[in-house]
């Protein structure tokens, strides 16, 4: 049966195991069957914005774990007919989130494995896979924070804030961000359009200068040790969440579907790295962060 509701996830609150039932069970090409559950503590890869990638782990069904080779977003018009096809991924054409649409996860698996609705299935996620993305995605967006302080006298007009009011480089000039393990890969493209927001490209012209500022903010901010959490407006894959981080004399707040460490403390290091290359009509600019998780006590 084609899923009416959304898939309620417990990722935002840092599950790595669920228990579910299977809603919906099809085709998803290249022999591989999609399996919809009513909950899930998978992070699927979003469509519109790819930057984490999908959970690793498995789905135990009747005492046979059968692992997944991805998990990506699922969505239907809510006023679909009953015949219509469940769209998968890069088939999506909208945002999840928007009105008159169900979005599910849809974990991708063999199309021999043996699942069908109505299934309880216990969902395992790789846990230190998890946190190493966690870990990642958060160092993604003090970086990027850092990033828009470091360049605030580089405007010479008026910009849209980030999340703690600095011109927001980032923002308007991110092209493509990747999460990966315990790091991220951010890059911006500085052209015309950003130059004409009043962005003056000479403030890149001494990258180490700009390495040595972001990672001075970065080592400050961590050393506070601050709480991090995810906020969300409901339990369903299309909810609004947010991802809040408590910083010295503020709390960063950033739109944000990914998953995230608790607390600052969990990252002993972050630091980052930069590229520049000149491309048609601008430069292009690359920044890797690289974050180094605390040992556990």
């Amino acid at each position: 049966m084609i899923p009416t509701i959304g898939t309620a996830v417990s990722y935002p609150a840092g599950a790595t195991a669920s228990r579910s039932t299977v809603v919906h069970v099809a085709d998803a090409g290249d022999g591989r069957r999609a399996v919809v559950l009513d909950e899930t503590a998978f992070h699927p890869v979003d469509t519109a914005w790819p930057d984490q990638p999908a959970d690793r782990g498995t789905l135990r069904v009747a005492g046979a774990d059968l692992a997944v080779i991805d998990a990506v977003v699922g969505a239907l018009p809510v006023d679909a007919a009953p015949a219509d096809r469940l769209l998968l991924g890069a088939e999506v054409p909208v945002r999840t989130g928007t009105e008159g649409w169900t979005f599910v996860v849809a974990h991708l698996i063999d199309g021999d494995a043996p699942v069908a609705e109505g299934d309880v299935v216990d969902v395992t996620v790789d846990a230190g896979y998890r946190a190493a993305l966690s870990a990642g995605h958060t160092a993604c967006h003090l970086a990027s924070l850092a990033l828009d302080a470091a360049l605030a006298d580089a405007w010479r007009k008026e910009a849209p804030a980030d999340a703690l009011g600095a011109p927001a480089f980032d923002a308007l000039a991110i092209q493509e961000s990747r999460i990966v393990g315990d790091g991220s890969v951010d890059v911006y493209r500085i052209g015309k359009s950003l130059r004409r927001k009043g962005f003056d490209p000479e403030a890149l012209a001494d990258l180490d200068a700009l390495t040595a500022r972001v990672d001075a903010q970065l080592a400050d901010w961590l050393a506070a040790g601050g709480a991090v959490r995810v906020e969300r407006d409901g339990a369903a894959l299309a909810d609004r969440r947010t991802w809040v981080c408590e910083l010295p004399g503020a709390s960063a707040r950033i739109p944000c579907g990914g998953t995230h460490v608790t607390s600052l403390h969990e990252l002993s290091a972050a630091t980052v790295s930069f590229a520049a290359t000149t491309v048609e009509g601008g430069v292009e600019l690359v920044m890797t962060t690289t974050a180094t998780r605390a040992e556990a006590p």
